[in-house]
C-alpha cells in the first residue's frame, strides 16, 4: 500500500500542465490542467494535503517544477521519460492520459518511472557557460563550412587550419568576386571566436576557484579544463556511485541488449544519459587513440581493440577508451589517485614519486 494518501501525476506542457490526482485507493480526486508558471504552480500545490507524492516527466519544466512541488512540502518523483515506455507507447496518447499514467504508476511502484535526481542550482548554473559555448562552436563550425562549400564551388579552395584561426588566415585567398558576400560571415567568425574564448576563460576561472578536483582530472592526456568541469558538473559528486563502473552506464556508454531465448545480438551504445559530456568524452578518446596522445595502458588497450579488425573498428576502440576513460576519471575523483599512464608496470619500471603518493596508479 503507498504510504502517501494523495498521488499527483503532472504531464507537464509548454502553455498548460495536465494532472490527475488519485488517494491511496486509487479512486480519482481531481483532474485538469493548470498554467505552466510559477504563481500558478504553487498555488496548485499549495491545496493538496503534504506530503503527497507527485510524478512528473523530466523535461524543460521539470526542473522548477519539482523544486516548487518540494517547497510546498510535496515529494516529487522525476520520472526518466527514456524508461516509461507504458506512456510514449500508449495507442491513445494525450496530455491527459499521460497524467493519468504517471499517478497510477507512482501510486503501484515509483521505481517503475526510474526517478532521476536534477543537478543542483549551481551546477546547473556553471554548466550552462559550457552549453553556451558549445553552441558558439557549432556556430562557427556551420559559418566555416558554408565559407568553404561557396569557395569551392567557384573552383578555388582555402587552405587548412584551426578553426580559431579561420578568419585570420584564409580571408586573402577568397576569390575577391565572393568578398561582398562572405565579408560579414569572416566578421561573425571573428566575434564568434573571441565568445569562445571569452566563455573558456570563464569556465577555466570557475574551475580553479570553485572546482579544485578538475586539476587531478586534467593529469589524464587529452582531458582539458572543459571535459573536467563538464565531468565533475554532471556527476555533482564522486559519491553519487559507489561503483566507478556505472558511471559509463549512467552517461550511455555502454551497449544496449535486447535479449530474448537464444537471441542476444551485439548493439550500439545506448546514448541514455547526458549528450554533452559523452561527446567531450568521446573527444579525448580519439586524441587518446591518435597520433599525438602519448602511450599509456589505455592507449594500448584501446590500440588492440584496434589489431583485430573487423568492421568499425576504430569507433568501437574509441568507445571502449570513452568508456574506460569515465571510470578512471571517477576513480581518480573519489579516491584522489594521481594518473599514472603504466599502473600495471614493474615497481623498477616506474619513475620515483615521494612517500605520501602512495595514491599514485589508476588501474586501467
Amino acid at each position: 500500500m503507498n504510504q502517501f494518501s494523495t498521488i499527483i501525476g503532472i504531464d507537464l506542457g509548454d502553455t498548460f500542465n495536465y494532472f490527475h490526482v488519485v488517494n491511496a485507493a486509487g479512486e480519482l480526486v481531481q483532474e485538469g490542467r493548470v498554467r505552466c508558471n510559477l504563481d500558478a504552480m504553487s498555488t496548485f500545490f499549495a491545496q493538496y494535503e503534504t506530503p503527497s507524492l507527485v510524478a512528473i516527466e523530466t523535461g524543460t519544466h521539470s526542473r522548477w517544477v519539482s523544486r516548487v512541488g518540494e517547497a510546498n512540502g510535496h515529494e516529487v518523483l522525476v520520472a526518466n521519460a527514456r524508461k516509461v515506455r507504458a506512456i510514449y507507447t500508449n495507442e491513445r496518447k494525450s496530455d491527459a492520459l499521460d497524467a493519468k499514467m504517471l499517478a497510477r504508476i507512482a501510486r503501484m511502484d515509483p521505481q517503475l518511472l526510474s526517478p532521476i535526481s536534477h543537478r543542483g542550482g549551481q551546477a546547473q548554473t556553471d554548466l550552462a557557460l559550457l552549453k553556451a559555448r558549445e553552441v558558439l562552436v557549432a556556430q562557427r563550425t556551420q559559418l566555416i563550412n558554408h565559407i568553404r562549400g561557396v569557395v569551392k564551388s567557384m573552383g578555388a579552395r582555402l587552405p587548412s587550419c584551426s578553426a580559431p584561426s579561420f578568419h585570420k588566415k584564409t580571408v586573402e585567398h577568397v576569390p575577391e568576386e565572393l568578398r561582398p558576400a562572405l565579408a560579414p560571415l569572416y566578421e561573425q567568425l571573428e566575434d564568434t571566436t573571441r565568445r569562445i574564448r571569452e566563455y573558456e576563460r570563464l569556465c577555466q576561472q570557475r574551475a580553479e576557484e570553485e572546482y579544485t578536483e578538475t586539476e587531478l582530472l586534467q593529469s589524464v592526456p587529452g582531458v582539458g579544463p572543459l571535459t573536467s568541469l563538464a565531468f565533475v558538473l554532471t556527476l555533482e559528486s564522486p559519491d553519487r556511485f559507489k561503483d566507478s563502473r556505472n558511471v559509463p552506464a549512467y552517461l550511455g556508454l555502454v551497449p544496449r541488449r535486447d535479449q530474448s531465448g537464444e537471441r542476444d545480438p551485439q548493439l550500439r551504445i545506448s546514448k541514455a544519459g547526458d549528450e554533452f559530456l559523452r561527446r567531450l568524452l568521446v573527444s579525448c578518446a580519439h586524441y587518446i587513440l591518435g597520433p599525438h596522445g602519448p602511450d599509456s595502458e589505455l592507449r594500448q588497450w584501446g590500440e588492440r581493440i584496434v589489431a583485430r579488425g573487423g568492421r568499425f573498428a576504430k569507433r568501437r576502440a574509441v568507445i571502449a577508451v570513452a568508456r574506460k576513460l569515465a571510470v578512471i576519471l571517477h576513480q581518480m575523483w573519489k579516491t584522489g589517485m594521481l594518473w599514472e599512464p603504466f599502473p600495471h608496470a614493474p615497481d623498477e619500471d616506474k619513475e620515483s614519486v615521494p612517500e605520501d603518493a602512495a595514491l599514485a596508479g589508476v588501474p586501467v
